[in-house]
């Protein structure tokens, strides 16, 4: 069966914090589906690029389970996804029962740690970012995976943030295919 990831897509995303996930979890034949948090499936990025998501979060079939859910960072981006009571309940049953999720940049400080989906664990997101988290570790590595929690610090880490989460949701053999196809710098 396949392995399903859903990557939120709210305005004033980053572009690259969102499209590389999705770009590199496809080559891995996840099955990636984007969703809108706004009323219109085109969302427009931190840095003027418009992308036009598969769904609106609010037409995602019920009862879908989801191996990893990636929350994107960029501001306003993930002010907004934490806005959304639809991602923010989807997040929450992700974590209870144990599912993959990934946040990078802002995300672990703006959605994730309101949730309290960072307690007693250790992340990493953009520099500044942690002094709004409290209760949890910060790390200044590029990637950081506790328990079924990846967090990344910003664009410059999508890629190898996207190979973390092949890695757990598939398989470290084929994190390391796809990250030796598009020679991504290690």
């Amino acid at each position: 069966m396949s392995k399903k990831a859903l990557v939120f897509l709210a305005d004033g995303f980053e572009e690259v914090e969102a499209v590389t996930p999705v770009d590199y979890l496809r080559r891995a034949g996840i099955v990636v589906t984007t969703a809108s948090i706004g009323g219109s499936k085109t969302v427009t990025g931190a840095h003027g690029i418009q992308v036009i998501a598969d769904s609106l979060i609010t037409e995602l079939p019920d009862g879908t389970v989801w191996d990893v859910l990636v929350c994107p960072g960029g501001m306003p981006g993930a002010s907004n996804i934490a806005a959304s009571a639809s991602a923010s309940a989807l997040l929450k049953a992700q974590a209870a029962a144990g599912r993959w999720i990934g946040a990078i940049c802002a995300s672990p400080a703006v959605v994730l740690f309101p949730l309290g989906l960072l307690q007693d664990r250790r992340f990493t997101c953009y520099p500044g970012m942690e002094g709004r988290v409290n209760g949890a570790c910060w790390l200044p590595d590029p990637v950081v995976t506790d328990g079924n929690i990846i967090t990344s610090r910003g664009a410059g880490t999508a890629g190898l943030f996207a190979r973390a989460i092949i890695g757990q949701v598939l398989s470290q053999e084929k994190a390391a295919a796809v990250a030796e196809s598009v020679l991504l710098a290690t």
